[in-house]
């Protein structure tokens, strides 16, 4: 195209202006009763398969394990809408009936839920989302629906400070009609901040001067962030029924939140998620605050996401990004065998840039950089704004995590959090205050697709990996020049720089969240994800049972909480996920018209073929949780570890903890069930290079942006897991109490 012809389009754009995106229509019908039906009979035969191993046959219970994705963004979302643009090799709107399409007939889960960000979702938006969940129930049917859609938003809390900082939160409802669900979405903004922290996807919408042939979309963009600041703030201290429907509800903090739930009084579950994520996460930032009848409601946050599209949160390490002292002296550790301090590789960076620098001021200089590095908070890497990501290394990463969390917070994990236990206050099961949260995975997907974690393909789609897709825009064109090159500078912490280079090396199609339901209706699902009786996978379709054989009376399953005065006794059944044919099974080609099926799945659904994958090894984590002392010493993982053999039916053990009574700690017991190694996104992180002590010399990032092929998966080896809910074991006081899912 000529000059004049790219000038005359931009100048005809410029007089238009940007408009919301309209949400298509549903094309996929319901799936059939006798497609549903036969995928209950293979999972009852695998149970029975299960129950026969031993030479006894066990009575299988009457409940079926369902598949969802509770935490699923539509580009109703900010961030989503961004990273959707062309420039950032996106696919454009992705809408609330996409969601819907994929989960039939892409990803085949059983239920899923909405979750864009309340502090962008404008009014018509929380219609529009209301609406669809009503329209995709309705598709489904009244009786045995296929589907199962629940409305929702997360509140999207970031703190500057581990004392400001609360994290995000999905909230979910139980409810679908008008008089079931808040008139508003409740966001995380500060009093009187404007918009927050959406407010800087505004400079994305300059990307259009780069892109004329999308000047639309661009200013699509551009109209929602008007639209977000058009919105006046509710007032203060009124009560959230009272308040008008056209304006923005704040609740800064995770107590003012609960309280506004409560006036709406409707059922509602909070579940954290991505806690241990450090890209926007404050290092040194922990669980211990938030354990508080203040900020935590046990009756509201019974979940918390172990597994996400941003990375494993389970595993608690002992080492630190650094410590801080008594007096406010920040200290950075040396590094060891499994953990780099970003902080340390600052001075080594710095040691590095000195050049002739007499070998005093180059050690003060060093010093200076790792200060600035650690009171640079989530963004320790931009203190050398002309620094490379591979001249990071792997810093801050946790090396020997399964898909973890990008910049690993330790003391956000949710071993860590499992560990607590209040010294002040008390719990409303009369002991002291604890976390006792079941587990769950679901993706953070930002493309309208829950559940994409059924195969490790399309890493541009699948995945939260996208970038710029020219070189005319640098990553870090946000920052300030590097004033000298012989010293480093101090981050302005309050512009909320992010690391979007290496991130996107841990970025993965995300987990799954599968519940024991006693039916396929809205209400069932809500009973096991309110009892705890769940479990999260990192993906594939896990089937998963864990109970305590010796519970007053009769055996409990996974999110139980008892009290013995005896040893106790568990068994955990598990058969691997269904290997995976490649494309689409007939049923979603009938379906979905085949430009459809391409723009949604991308050439590959869920397509089990007949073999599952077998159990490589069931492990088990024993955590006392405690006031006092090293949470290591807490945590033992793994406490036992149970090989299996390579059976394609599955693996089944028992065990019983004879040091229970003589311990005299309340304690809890989870299963991690591991799968084979098989090729996953980013499972190899940032790929790096060793010498012959194991040092890392070199990485090669799996960036999102032009510098790796849309094509490369980033493929590696990694053993696909589910890990269950924990059964909650208490010292009897006096007798044994306690029944499924007390606490």
């Amino acid at each position: 195209m000529r000059p004049i012809d790219l000038a005359a389009i931009a100048i005809l754009a410029l007089a238009c202006s940007g408009s919301d995106r309209s949400n298509n229509a549903i094309e996929g019908p319901a799936r059939s009763t006798q497609a549903v039906t036969a995928q209950a009979e293979r999972q009852v035969d695998s149970e029975r398969r299960l129950s026969e191993r031993g030479g006894a046959t066990r009575e299988l219970p009457a409940k079926q394990i369902l598949f969802g994705d509770l935490h699923v963004h539509t580009t109703y979302s900010p961030d989503a809408f961004t990273l959707a643009l062309p420039i950032m090799g996106g696919e454009g709107a992705h809408t609330l009936s996409d969601a819907c399409d994929f989960a039939r007939y892409c990803s085949e889960v059983d239920f899923f839920s909405f979750n864009d960000h309340a502090e962008s979702l404008i009014p018509d938006h929380w219609q529009a989302t209301k609406e669809a969940v009503r329209a995709c129930n309705a598709s489904a049917g009244a009786t045995d629906p296929d589907l199962m859609v629940f409305a929702g938003w997360e509140w999207t809390q970031v703190g500057l400070t581990p004392e400001s900082h609360w994290g995000h939160k999905n909230v979910i409802f139980l409810g679908q009609e008008e008089d079931e669900l808040p008139a508003r979405a409740i966001n995380s903004r500060p009093y009187g901040s404007g918009i927050g922290l959406f407010g800087t996807v505004r400079a994305a919408v300059q990307a259009r001067f780069l892109d004329p042939l999308n000047w639309s979309q661009y200013l699509d963009l551009e109209w929602l962030v008007d639209q977000l600041e058009a919105f006046p703030e509710c007032p203060r201290d009124v009560p959230t029924r009272e308040l008008p429907p056209d304006c923005h509800e704040n609740a800064p903090s995770p107590d003012v939140l609960y309280h506004k739930l409560d006036q709406w009084g409707f059922d509602a579950l909070v579940i954290p998620h991505g806690t241990a994520w450090g890209s926007y996460t404050p290092p040194t930032t922990s669980w211990d605050k938030a354990l508080s009848r203040r900020y935590h409601d046990e009756d509201k946050v019974r979940l918390v996401e172990i597994m996400s599209g941003h990375g494993n949160s389970e595993e608690y390490r002992s080492w630190d990004n650094f410590t801080k002292q008594a007096k406010g002296e920040l200290v950075c550790p040396a590094p060891t065998a499994d953990f780099l301090p970003c902080c340390w590789r600052a001075g080594e960076l710095m040691r590095e840039r000195c050049g002739d620098l007499p070998a005093a001021e180059c050690e003060a200089r060093v010093a200076e950089a790792q200060q600035l590095a650690m009171r640079a908070s989530v963004a320790p890497a931009f203190i050398f704004p002309d620094s490379q990501a591979e001249d990071w290394l792997d810093c801050d990463q946790c090396r020997d995590c399964f898909k973890p969390s990008f910049n690993y917070r330790p003391k956000e994990s949710i071993q860590y959090a499992m560990s607590l236990a209040s010294a002040e206050e008390i719990g409303s099961d009369g002991r002291p205050l604890r976390f006792r949260f079941g587990f769950i995975g679901s993706t953070d997907d930002h493309t309208s697709r829950p559940g994409t974690g059924y195969k490790q393909y399309a890493r541009k789609k699948m995945t939260f990996s996208p970038g710029m897709t020219t070189g005319m825009i640098s990553p870090r064109a946000a920052l300030d020049d590097q004033m000298d090159a012989q010293r480093a500078q101090a981050v302005d912490v309050a512009k909320r720089a992010m690391d979007s280079e290496r991130v996107t090396s841990f970025t993965y199609p995300g987990g799954i969240v599968a519940v024991h339901a006693a039916g396929r209706s809205r209400s069932s699902v809500w009973a096991a994800l309110q009892s705890r009786e769940v479990y999260g996978t990192s993906g594939p379709k896990i089937l998963l049972w864990f109970d305590l054989q010796n519970a007053p009376g009769g055996p409990a399953p996974m999110g139980s909480a008892v009290a013995l005065d005896e040893a106790p006794r568990f068994e955990v059944r598990a058969a691997g996920a269904f290997a995976q044919k490649p494309g689409c099974p007939a049923s979603s080609h009938a379906a979905l018209s085949p430009a459809r099926l391409e723009a949604l799945c991308a050439g590959e659904c869920d397509n089990p073929g007949e073999l599952r994958h077998p159990i490589e090894a069931i492990e088990i984590i024993r955590i006392r949780p405690g006031t006092e002392g090293d949470a290591g010493e807490r945590i033992e993982d793994p406490w036992r570890r149970f090989p299996c053999e390579p059976d394609p039916a599955g693996c089944t053990v028992t065990f019983q903890d004879d040091e229970f009574v003589t311990s005299g700690r309340d304690t809890l017991y989870y299963a991690r069930v591991l799968q084979p190694a098989t090729p996953a996104i980013n499972g190899d992180l940032l790929r790096p290079e060793r010498d012959a002590d194991g040092n890392v010399k070199t990485v090669r990032p799996c960036f999102g942006d032009y510098r790796v092929d849309p094509d490369d998966d980033c493929l590696a080896p990694a053993r696909e897991r589910a890990w269950s809910s924990p059964i909650f074991v208490d010292q009897a006081r006096g007798r044994a109490t306690g029944s499924a899912g007390d606490g």
